[in-house]
């Protein structure tokens, strides 16, 4: 959920990661973002034990993962495990990209937010 106050946005209430160039390092978001147009919103439906092999974002996108659970690696070995309610700005659009691999017994439902190019 974000609360609107003028041109920033506060993030209430979740986890964000950034994965990004160079060498793929997850960062955290922080809580105060600036908006970002989106051009979109899909829902996506990964079955337990599901595994996405290294790639590369196809774009700058958010992912916010509904239900479920994920864990993302990136190129330094780094992992985040993603939840309901968490959020992961991808922006390795280059170079090695990331893994995701859906954990635990259920599946992982959530949304992707492609965003507008600046």
């Amino acid at each position: 959920m974000c609360v609107e106050r003028g041109p920033t946005a506060q993030a209430v209430g979740f986890r964000g990661f950034r994965v990004a160039d160079p060498r793929e390092r997850i960062r955290d978001l922080r809580a105060n973002m600036t908006l970002q147009h989106a051009t979109g919103i899909t829902f996506r439906l990964a079955p337990p034990g599901y595994i996405l092999q290294w790639h590369c974002a196809p774009r700058r996108q958010y992912t916010i993962t509904l239900s479920g659970a994920a864990e993302v690696e990136v190129g330094d070995g780094t992992v985040a495990r993603v939840g309901p309610g968490d959020v992961l700005l991808a922006e390795d659009l280059t170079g090695q990209g990331h893994i995701t691999r859906v954990v635990g017994t259920e599946p992982r439902f959530y949304a992707v937010v492609p965003l507008a190019e600046a």
